[in-house]
């Protein structure tokens, strides 16, 4: 087997496989090369047998956007299955996204355990909720001033989605290459509450089917302003049953809009890899009210080689980094870094699924866990 990257004569065939894999139709953009993503195939007896696609990410952590890789298009020819084309691909992938200074990798997996097999763990999720317009049309009125958005807005909304993203940890920074933030306008409803300082908040929506509404975004800076987007979506009473939401915003979903538990919710759960431990600590953001510490690891990570055998984690004057060495008294498996960085499982849960041995209060203290991640793009 060879694994090599993807190059336009590869096209057809990967066209063909993520047919067959997903029924989706020809997508041109594999044809070309892209500094939005890159690709990987491989061939078994000189046939283009698999496929996957790493697309160019920054993922919020503590505040910071860190370079993550997208995992997509997982594709093998159903002839090539069961040969370990998947694993190379995502081996491949691994020590691309590390040349590539991507030290996180996120992806939704239709597969879990090939993906739990390379070191992938699940730490959060994308999630709908399907509001009745009647639980809208009962919130307080909010009175501000609604206009449709412009083009000169487009800096505005984005700053505005990045002070949201930059607080709720998982959500991506929609920077470019990966995002042109312009194709927000290829939606039915772009709404924006203007302010004296700037955009107060935005919505942005398409009608799909008879009785629906699928809001993509709703931002906004204060509670008026977020109220009076809800009031307008209200405002398709008799002309849609309910309103499919995001969850991402806290301040809107748990604290303004006071959802009935019973509403139907749709849950797609994403998975995080650390490639690079040293690198992701490194970018991430972390609390700077810490004592300094030091915790003494010991990894094992058969899938990224760079990231095993001893280390130790120290916390010194509100920084903390990874350097070679220690006792290893606490040892992780390769699954546990990414629950552990992202703050979804404490050390405890960690210990107890079998990907953790040792004890170490302070590796929890320094990611707050447990905490619940959100993220608003699929891919």
């Amino acid at each position: 087997m060879t694994v090599r990257p993807y190059a336009p004569e590869h096209a057809d065939a990967v066209h063909r496989m993520r047919k067959l894999a997903f029924g989706t139709p020809r997508d041109d953009a594999w044809a070309a090369e892209s500094d939005a993503w890159h690709g990987f195939v491989a061939d078994v007896d000189g046939d283009t047998c698999g496929t996957l696609r790493i697309w160019a990410y920054r993922q919020f952590f503590g505040g910071r956007a860190v370079p993550a890789g997208g995992i997509a298009t997982v594709a093998v020819d159903p002839h090539a299955r069961g040969r370990g084309v998947a694993g190379a691909l995502l081996d491949a992938a691994l020590a691309g996204m590390r040349e590539a200074g991507q030290p996180l990798s996120i992806l939704f997996a239709a597969t879990p355990p090939l993906y739990r097999g390379r070191g992938w763990e699940q730490v959060g999720s994308a999630e709908r909720v399907q509001v009745p317009i009647s639980v809208l049309a009962a919130l307080p009125p909010g009175r501000a001033p609604v206009r449709r958005a412009v083009e000169a807005d487009l800096p505005e909304l984005h700053r505005l989605y990045l002070d949201l993203g930059s607080t709720v940890d998982g959500m991506l920074d929609r920077s470019e290459p990966a995002f042109e933030v312009s194709r927000i306008f290829e939606l039915d409803i772009v709404d924006v509450v203007p302010g004296e300082d700037g955009v107060r908040g935005y919505v942005a929506a398409s009608r799909h089917g008879a009785n629906d509404l699928t809001v993509w975004d709703l931002v906004a800076r204060d509670a008026e302003a977020a109220l009076t987007l809800l009031g307008r979506l209200s405002s398709w009473a008799g002309m849609v049953e309910q309103v499919s939401l995001r969850l991402v915003d806290p301040v809107v979903y748990d604290l303004l809009l006071a959802m009935p538990r019973h509403l139907p919710r749709f849950v797609e759960p994403f998975m995080l890899r650390v490639v690079d431990l040293a690198a992701a600590v490194e970018a991430r953001g972390w609390p700077d009210y810490l004592p300094d510490f030091t915790v003494d690891l010991e990894i094992t990570d058969e899938h990224a080689p760079w990231n095993a055998g001893r280390h130790r984690l120290v916390h010194e004057s509100g920084a903390l980094r990874i350097e070679p060495g220690g006792t290893g008294v606490v040892r992780l498996q390769a699954r546990a870094l990414g629950p552990w960085f992202a703050g979804t499982a404490t050390t405890d849960a960690l210990r107890r699924a079998g990907l953790l041995e040792g004890v170490a209060p302070m590796l929890d203290a320094v990611t707050a866990a447990p905490r619940q991640l959100r993220i608003a793009d699929t891919f």
